[in-house]
């Protein structure tokens, strides 16, 4: 099995494949590139995001075919890909961080500003909060409730379908951190920065 994370320069994702790697201890292959090719071949793909939305989108569209190739992925061929962070919220119709950017419109839904209550709630949020699983989801399997996951973000994913939300964390108010929707999988989280209980989400997705 062959699972490719996306690299398209969008800032450092040395620790995404640090910890895919400790967790496929070789039984995986784990392979990183922006090659075409390579992606489609792939049995799973991961697309992690730092920085803002739209310059997450931005430097997709900057590798030629990337984008249709990601939706030929994810929606034609229905195979398993899990986002992270802006690789999440990314998944939205629209985000708002710096100007009004079109998201991939694969999840129906919008990318705002957390309201933090006239400064009562320090932004970015970054930091362990607790998770309130909401519903069954694959990557949850064996994950205890209210794990405490590892957060940078100052934006948060509003889908417009409630059923999509796998787990919320309350800052400021209940913020959705993670979304399952058939073979699409977010956490706004980061499971590579969140110790043993991250590693089993990311060890989750690989056995889906």
């Amino acid at each position: 099995m062959k699972v490719i994370i996306v690299d398209y320069n969008s800032g450092n994702i040395s620790s995404v494949i640090n910890s895919f790697r400790e967790v496929a201890q070789e039984k995986v292959n784990i392979g990183v590139t922006s090659d075409l090719k390579k992606i489609k071949s792939g049995d799973k793909v991961v697309l992690p995001g730092q920085g803002s939305f739209k310059s997450c989108v931005d430097a997709l569209y900057k590798i030629d075919g990337l984008v249709d190739t990601l939706n030929e992925f994810a929606m034609t061929n229905k195979k398993p890909l899990l986002g992270i962070c802006v690789g999440l919220q990314m998944f939205a119709d629209v985000g708002y961080e710096e100007t009004e950017t079109k998201g991939l419109g694969w999840i129906s839904g919008k990318v705002s500003k957390i309201d933090n209550q006239n400064g009562k709630f320090k932004l970015p949020h970054i930091g362990w909060n607790q998770i309130n699983i909401v519903k069954d989801s694959k990557i949850f399997k064996d994950i205890k409730k209210n794990s405490h996951m590892y957060f940078v973000h100052s934006y948060e994913f509003i889908p417009e379908n409630k059923d999509v939300i796998s787990a919320t964390t309350d800052y400021s108010s209940n913020i959705v951190c993670s979304v399952e929707k058939e073979n699409i999988f977010g956490t706004q989280f980061h499971p590579e920065k969140s110790d043993k209980e991250g590693l089993k989400i990311i060890g989750n997705f690989i056995k889906i």
